[in-house]
């Protein structure tokens, strides 16, 4: 029996699909692939019908994004392991070897290096900043990652299932990091092993554009009020909030570049929006990352934010 469910999400993946479940073909490791069709388009059932590979199927009849998508095939799941891998991206042939190699009886998760079309590195892993953005480490030699980058990754399936499982309320970014600190709470190591597996970021969504923003600025503050110590998280907010307020001004005053969306007064006023209408469902989580957990908040905070 295979160790490891591959789940790949797709929603307009027509153009890059084939390549990833060829990549996934060529493994040296035996494993199972699930594609999770993410009410997907015909041309891009139709890649799915007829790749050899044959891969088995999960039909959603809408889009629930990455983190929708993950969370859905996580019940389908019955391997040791669940390997998050993204549409667009193509793995090298001994890349499932080598995360499941480095899954020790410590390790919650495995992540791999993801490498751009044009042969430099896009991420290692995933950092975590003094001010709580996680970002892609890229740097040579790579340090230790605080958790994985969920474009190519392995997670222990038992550990992810403790921790909560995947937030599928995020829709799409921050799903690997508010899962990943989720595992540091509940003790849990994260790996991170040099094989590479080649990304073509951004396929499947547009980074920089004001749907990328909201997202992201919105499942960043989910994350803190989920995650981290309560003063780091009020913190947090309150500056977002600050910074909201006194943008028009600057703006005014030609302080802000007005075309970058995550300066945009209305994006951030939709932002907070979001979190407001969420604050039970934040509140409710909140309580149960505490009750899953074995590693103190703060702990965590001072040991990884600011790499």
């Amino acid at each position: 029996m295979p160790a490891t469910t591959v789940v790949v999400v797709t929603w307009r993946g027509a153009a890059h699909l084939g390549d990833c479940l060829d990549g996934l073909a060529e493994q040296t490791r035996p494993h199972r692939t699930l594609v999770v069709d993410n009410a997907a388009d015909d041309a891009t059932r139709r890649v799915l019908a007829d790749h050899p590979s044959t891969p088995e199927v999960l039909r959603l009849d809408t889009n629930t994004g990455y983190a929708g998508g993950i969370a859905a095939a996580l019940d389908d799941v019955d391997t040791e392991f669940v390997a998050w891998l993204n549409d667009d991206a193509v793995p090298s042939p001994d890349w499932l070897a080598a995360v499941e190699a480095a899954a020790g009886p410590t390790i919650g998760a495995v992540t791999a290096r993801l490498v751009r079309p044009d042969g430099t590195v896009q991420s290692t892993g995933v950092g975590l900043t003094a001010d709580g953005h996680g970002h892609d480490l890229a740097a040579t030699p790579a340090p230790a990652p605080f958790g994985f980058c969920g474009g190519a990754a392995l997670v222990r399936t038992r550990a992810l299932r403790d921790v909560g499982g995947v937030p599928a309320e995020f829709f799409c970014y921050y799903e690997d990091t508010d899962t990943s600190w989720r595992l540091r709470l509940a003790g849990w190591d994260v790996a991170a092993v040099p094989t590479d597996v080649h990304h073509r970021h951004g396929a499947s969504t547009r980074p920089g554009s004001a749907a990328f923003h909201r997202w992201n600025e919105r499942n960043r503050l989910l994350t803190l009020l989920r995650c981290a110590p309560a003063g780091v998280a009020a913190r947090e907010l309150a500056r977002f909030t600050a910074l909201t307020a006194v943008l028009p001004l600057r703006r005014l005053r030609g302080r802000v570049d007005p075309e970058t969306a995550n300066f945009d007064p209305r994006l951030r006023l939709r932002v907070l929006g979001d979190i407001a209408r969420r604050t039970r469902w934040v509140w409710r989580t909140r309580r149960d990352v505490t009750r899953r957990s074995s590693v103190g908040r703060g702990s965590v905070w001072r040991r990884w934010a600011g790499g």
